[in-house]
């Protein structure tokens, strides 16, 4: 089965922790990370991961922010409420809720990590 790769901020702590806690959740053992500065990817696609998180799934499909972070949910113990989240009834407010957080997040990195762990 391949893998599915997470394209994330390399640079952002919010990122960083999410990604982390991802992947310790991963049920399946199919995700795989890597910060976009570092990820061998066109030029156009580099500057979409700066903007938002994206998911290449094993099959080559490409998602971005609250789908992709909707994918990554449903290979976790959260994996029914992550269905949920991608019924067409919500994903709207999904979306809106990742793309405030997208922009804010280093707001949320300073004040729900303050302390970040040494790597």
């Amino acid at each position: 089965m391949k893998k599915h790769l997470i394209l994330w901020d390399g640079d952002c702590g919010f990122c960083r922790r999410s990604v982390n806690w991802l992947l310790a959740n991963d049920r399946y053992g199919r995700l795989r990370a890597q910060p976009n500065q570092q990820a061998e990817i066109s030029d156009d696609l580099r500057a979409a991961c700066q903007k938002s998180v994206h998911v290449i799934k094993g099959d080559g499909e490409i998602l971005r922010g609250g789908r992709a972070v909707l994918f990554c949910g449903q290979q976790t113990r959260w994996h029914q409420l992550a269905r949920i989240g991608m019924w067409p009834v919500f994903l709207p407010f999904i979306e809106i809720g990742y793309a405030i957080i997208a922009r804010n997040r280093g707001v949320f990195s300073r004040f729900l990590f303050a302390r970040e762990p040494k790597s």
